[in-house]
């Protein structure tokens, strides 16, 4: 049977990779991923060989490295964050029983939420959602149901792909249906380009998250009715007596 990996990288170029994430790499023979995360780690792993397609080729990037696992290839799918979250273990399962000669392991990395939440403090220390603006997949109409839901549910609420080029304005149409039930001074974090050049972290309120510039390297926090600010970090409070 063909060993195939899908593993999480972490954030940033490899820093905060886990030991298992790293070993497995270590033992590969090729290394699968797209372009920008590949560059990431090119310098840390510079004997492997590397397969590379740009974004919106996701499909073919996972046929790519089935293909090389039927070969002989020790082969790894790498991807920012967690492969599980948002990453391609999915494709790569859902594909996989077109290659029944090839054994398919998950190996979870840290994804951004929990980067985030780290740099920012401990905002969520109780139930949240985690919920990407991009609608390249998801309908718009469909995001906007679980933006109201998780309001409604007085969730904590890690958004993803906040903003692109082409969709400046999805932060702020966010906040504007999260306001529908928000309050403007609800307690509300950024973090930006964790594990890389630039890295940074604010604390805000949600009105002044509305009129912010973010882009597809920031993680939004927006607290859940119970999150205040402590020493300048994010808290919300898992319900402990003090």
């Amino acid at each position: 049977m063909n060993k195939l990996y899908v593993v999480g990288i972490g954030p940033g170029g490899g820093e905060s990779m886990t030991l298992q994430a790293r070993q497995i790499l270590e033992s590969c023979d090729t290394i699968v991923g797209y372009t920008v995360y590949v560059e990431l780690l090119k310098s840390q792993f510079p004997d492997k060989e590397w397969l590379t397609t740009p974004m919106r080729r996701e499909t073919e990037r996972c046929r790519i490295a089935f293909e090389n696992a039927q070969r002989g290839r020790k082969v790894a799918m790498v991807c920012s964050g967690d492969a599980g979250v948002y990453g391609m273990a999915g494709l790569m399962l859902e594909l996989s029983p077109g290659y029944p000669d090839c054994e398919v392991e998950v190996v979870a990395g840290v994804t951004a939420a929990l980067s985030g939440a780290a740099a920012l403090g401990a905002p969520l220390m109780h139930d949240f959602a985690v919920i990407s603006l991009s609608d390249l997949l998801t309908p718009w109409e469909t995001i906007e149901r679980r933006l109201r839901c998780a309001a409604v549910a007085d969730m904590a609420i890690c958004l993803y792909n906040p903003a692109s080029r082409k969709r400046a304005d999805y932060l702020q149409r966010a906040c504007d249906i999260l306001l529908e039930t928000l309050e403007p001074e609800r307690t509300c974090g950024l973090a930006a380009r964790l594990g890389r050049k630039g890295e940074s972290c604010e604390v805000l309120t949600l009105a002044q998250l509305r009129e912010r510039p973010v882009d597809m390297f920031t993680t939004v926090f927006i607290g859940n009715s119970q999150t205040k600010t402590v020493g300048g970090k994010l808290v919300t409070p898992r319900g402990y007596p003090i």
